[in-house]
């Protein structure tokens, strides 16, 4: 990567729906040229993907949590399993393999407490796997804005 593929991520970053001309004029480029960087960025695998940021609450999902589970055994079998049934479950929009007293956080938008306690109960906590968990329900959730730096090294 150069400073011009960092400019282009930077801005992507921004705006992710900027069309190839704008693109290409923000970061200087002739947008034939641009175009083929961001194709490369993307064929690399540094541009992972374009997302839309929805408003949860409005879209009747506005009670969030981070839902802490430990599971036994610890394999990867195990792991890649839950990990698979807990993204294939309609409230949850991210699942983290992490160390500490969790072995799993799993990000969870629900439309009340009470279906987020149905969904704990009737479908997570009856895993054999699941040994024990918390919930800590969010009262805010803001992410960050800022542009992250595509500029240093891995």
């Amino acid at each position: 990567m150069d400073e011009r593929d960092v400019a282009i991520l930077t801005e992507l970053q921004r705006d992710a729906r900027l069309t190839n001309r704008q693109l290409a004029a923000r970061v200087g480029l002739a947008p034939s040229s641009t175009l083929v960087r961001t194709r490369a960025l993307e064929r690399s695998g540094v541009l992972a993907g374009y997302h839309a940021r929805v408003d949860l609450g409005r879209i009747g999902r506005g009670v969030q949590a981070m839902i802490g589970f430990q599971v036994r055994p610890l394999s990867r079998d195990v792991i890649n399993g839950f990990k698979t049934f807990a993204l294939g479950q309609p409230e949850v929009l991210s699942v983290y393999v992490v160390a500490g007293g969790d072995d799993f956080l799993v990000h969870v938008a629900v439309p009340s407490v009470e279906a987020m306690h149905a969904m704990v109960m009737d479908r997570f906590s009856s895993r054999k796997e699941v040994i024990g968990f918390r919930t800590t329900l969010l009262y805010e959730h803001t992410q960050n804005p800022a542009v992250l730096p595509a500029d240093q090294e891995p």
